[in-house]
């Protein structure tokens, strides 16, 4: 192989790297249920934990309410999901996981989430615990200031979880409405 041959296989290897990077999800050999958190249901005020997770499919959206895009946007696409899938929707939970508990509090994130599809619950908890359940998840969130304040870089994908609360493929709130509704009904159908 010669030299510029070399570079682009580099060049290669070194897109398709950061192809993966910006998935913002950690690697895993394979798929696994959750490992053990506790956090509340904004909604409910009810504790919710791992074992939630269990018995229906589940898509995860981790984000923030001060987000100014991402977040905001990806719920509405929910949302428009939620009522192309009429009532197999009843079928899959849909949560928000807020990667800010600081500013996140119960009554702030049932407030936010009340602009959005009322079938979305909303999770936020102590810091630490919000940790575990990114880690369990392989999710990405870095706090980056913004002059007085902070925002979140964070993983934009919404996971999707089986019956066993089992990370089984994700979908993007940018995918095209067929495809992301066929990986739904896929995840509901297993």
């Amino acid at each position: 192989m010669n030299s510029r041959t070399s570079l682009f296989v580099l060049l290669g290897l070194g897109l398709i790297g950061l192809g993966v990077l910006g998935l913002g999800l950690k690697k895993r050999d394979e798929p696994r249920p959750s490992g053990p958190f506790s956090l509340t249901e904004v909604k409910s005020k009810a504790a919710f934990t791992d074992q939630n997770l269990r018995g229906q499919p589940t898509a995860l959206f981790f984000g923030f309410t001060s987000c100014p895009d991402v977040c905001p946007t990806a719920l509405v696409t929910a949302g428009k999901w939620l009522t192309a899938l009429g009532p197999d929707a009843d079928k899959l939970r849909f949560v928000f996981v807020t990667v800010d508990p600081e500013r996140d509090t119960v009554e702030k994130l049932a407030e936010y989430l009340s602009a959005f599809d009322a079938r979305i619950l909303g999770l936020t908890g102590p810091r630490l615990e919000i940790e575990r359940m990114c880690g369990n998840f392989g999710v990405v969130a870095n706090k980056v200031p913004a002059g007085d304040s902070y925002n979140y870089e964070h993983t934009s994908l919404i996971l999707l979880l089986d019956r066993s609360g089992t990370l089984v493929d994700s979908v993007d709130f940018e995918d095209r409405e067929d495809k992301a509704l066929g990986k739904l009904r896929a995840l509901m159908a297993r």
